[in-house]
């Protein structure tokens, strides 16, 4: 086969510090092609180092352009005679303009593709794009799913249970739920009733991973619905010691609920679900819950510090906005700095990982952490073990009646019953109307 470079192809003997460039280039132009292992004159000399090689282009894709490219470029290893290349294919992005994540959106980050060669943007050209409104971060609305079985009964429930009415005939519009062919976008995913995008709760035996304890994933489902789940679980997690020699008794918890609230709520809603989904982290001494895709592009670390936000998933942070859950006063981060410090953000280029450490006084009252809680109610906060205690009165109180009972709101006691049953404490003996709560573990 005859390699030519073209307006679509280029040729590169090896991978440098230039193949950013030309990645970034054509997904600002019109995509194309670039063969690795191919001097310019188009003689084949393949690719030595083969694994090695694919690992730093997928770790260009992934770490140095800006929004992130990974759905636009797909590396892949071909053979020509008895020589190994790479061809890596590079499809026009979704975003309307990409830059050089070290340069940011300036003439040396951004770039476009003109005949063979790569030319800088003017600032003119960048300006441009930004003032026509173009430069669209929310590439999830315009990422298609594909997933296929896409429903959103619970979405709707949550809504109405918001005070929203949805028409039917309009709410996937007005919630931008499709792409503009008219096809369910990544959001819709997110926001189905079932998906393949998972939340993980991980907790480990000890100061780091070596070992497991307990790996549950909350995901799968309606983001909103895996956001409850995995709040709920943090809730029974935080473990509480009380002191009873003052007047009014206090309670000392093992770490500050709100901050961690605020901290899950930012990991879900800006994180970019194209690289891989939030974690939630649990050793003996800290919690960590980290998201990924950095800071958006064009946000300082002073910025965020400050509380000022730059949605990279703008749509999503409205849904969450209008079912109550967020409230968008830029209030978060600084909820979370007031309790634990600056130091509680280690920001890098393609994550934020927040660290949140255990009261120490708790810990001592308690014990290593990772044996606190599995499946028994050692570990239980106030609310669920008052829902155990009445349970064990009388099996058959409902919902409804726990919640009158214990003036508890009912979707929290729905909430707390739900984490019960996920581990392991309460289990339903027959039907919703006419069966009875048993507490296996109490």
């Amino acid at each position: 086969m005859k390699y030519l470079e073209t307006e679509k192809i280029e040729l590169k003997e090896k991978i440098n510090d230039q193949l950013v460039k030309e990645i970034e280039a054509f997904l600002n132009t019109d995509g194309g092609t670039i063969y690795l292992g191919i001097q310019d004159n188009g003689n084949v000399i393949g690719v030595d180092n083969l694994d090695e090689t694919l690992r730093k282009v997928s770790d260009i894709i992934s770490d140095q352009i800006d929004p992130n490219a990974i759905d636009c470029v797909k590396p892949e290893v071909i053979f020509d005679a008895d020589k190994v290349l790479i061809k890596i294919n590079v499809s026009k992005g979704y975003a309307s303009l990409y830059c050089i994540k070290k340069y940011g959106f300036s003439s040396n980050g951004c770039h476009i593709r003109v005949g063979t060669t790569c030319k800088s943007m003017t600032l003119e050209m960048i300006k441009e794009r930004f003032e026509k409104g173009v430069v669209n971060y929310d590439l999830m609305i315009k990422t298609p799913s594909y997933y296929g079985k896409i429903s959103f009964n619970k979405l709707k429930l949550l809504f109405i249970e918001s005070g929203y009415h949805l028409e039917d005939e309009s709410y996937e519009k007005n919630l931008k739920l499709r792409t503009l062919d008219g096809n369910y976008n990544y959001l819709a995913e997110l926001l189905s009733d079932s998906n393949m995008v998972s939340l993980i709760f991980a907790k480990f035996k000890g100061l780091n991973k070596a070992s497991y304890s307990e790996r549950t994933d909350y995901g799968n489902q309606c983001l909103v619905i895996a956001y409850e789940k995995m709040k709920g679980r943090l809730e029974i997690e935080n473990i509480c010691k009380t002191i009873t020699s003052v007047r009014p008794r206090k309670d000392i918890y093992l770490y500050d609920f709100d901050a961690v609230n605020e901290a899950l709520i930012n990991a879900i809603i800006h994180n970019d679900y194209r690289i891989t989904t939030p974690l939630v982290s649990f050793f003996d001494d800290r919690l960590e819950i980290i998201s990924h895709g950095g800071l958006p592009a064009g946000l300082t670390k002073e910025e965020f510090f400050k509380g000022i936000s730059k949605p990279r998933n703008e749509q999503l942070v409205d849904i969450f906005k209008r079912l109550g859950i967020v409230e968008q006063t830029g209030h978060g981060i600084p909820t979370i700095i007031k309790k634990y410090g600056e130091q509680a953000f280690d920001i890098k280029d393609n994550y934020i990982n927040v660290v949140i450490p255990f009261n120490k006084e708790v810990l001592a009252n308690h014990g290593a952490i990772s044996g606190a809680i599995s499946g028994v109610n050692s570990g239980l906060n106030e609310n669920e073990q008052s829902i155990i205690d009445l349970l064990k009165t009388n099996p058959s109180l409902s919902a409804k009646e726990l919640s009158y009972d214990l003036n508890i709101p009912f979707r929290s006691i729905q909430r707390y019953i739900s984490n019960l049953k996920d581990k392991g404490i309460i289990q339903r003996i027959g039907s919703n109307k006419t069966g009875y709560w048993e507490v296996i573990n109490g």
